[in-house]
């Protein structure tokens, strides 16, 4: 157990509460079956498939009681704070379950960063892209769409 000293931990760990570790509501809980080589969605993240992906970890995360590591409302204590080092501990955690759960190349880029939260917004800021282009480059198309020289009954026989 650890007493907090006031920071913002999104209602888990303020001024004088006791935070459990051994709880399993608790964020800052880990089970013994948590290890970080744990994989938590079935298909790492690439280039073309973030939307989905990022789906399944906010599933993933949820269900683990982890989301508030990557969602920022669990922040990190000061140094002189009791739940410093369970948060540590479990922002680490979470920091390789999203590493295991990227491609190679993505996973790079990040390993150097940190807060888990600092690299859940990376990694929305490089791969959350409006489908925009997408949208105007089919309704083209459909504008350019002909049944050529038939009529429509002929065309549709």
């Amino acid at each position: 157990m650890a007493r907090g000293s006031g920071n913002n931990n999104g209602g888990r760990g303020g001024q004088g509460e006791v935070v459990s570790t051994d709880n399993s509501s608790s964020p800052f809980f880990l089970n013994n079956g948590d290890h970080p080589g744990l994989n938590l969605v079935s298909h790492p993240l690439t280039e073309n498939n973030y939307h989905t992906w990022h789906r399944s970890m906010i599933m993933a995360l949820t269900a683990k009681n982890k989301i508030g590591f990557v969602d920022g409302t669990i922040s990190k204590p000061t140094p002189n704070d009791l739940l410093f080092s369970i948060w540590c501990q479990c922002n680490s955690m979470v920091s390789s379950w999203i590493i295991n759960a990227v491609s190679r190349d993505i996973a790079y880029s990040f390993l150097y960063i940190d807060s888990t939260f600092e690299v859940w917004r990376d990694l929305h800021d490089r791969f959350n892209q409006g489908n925009e282009p997408r949208v105007f480059y089919i309704k083209k198309q459909l504008s350019s769409l002909t049944q050529g020289s038939l009529d429509i009954n002929a065309y549709f026989t």
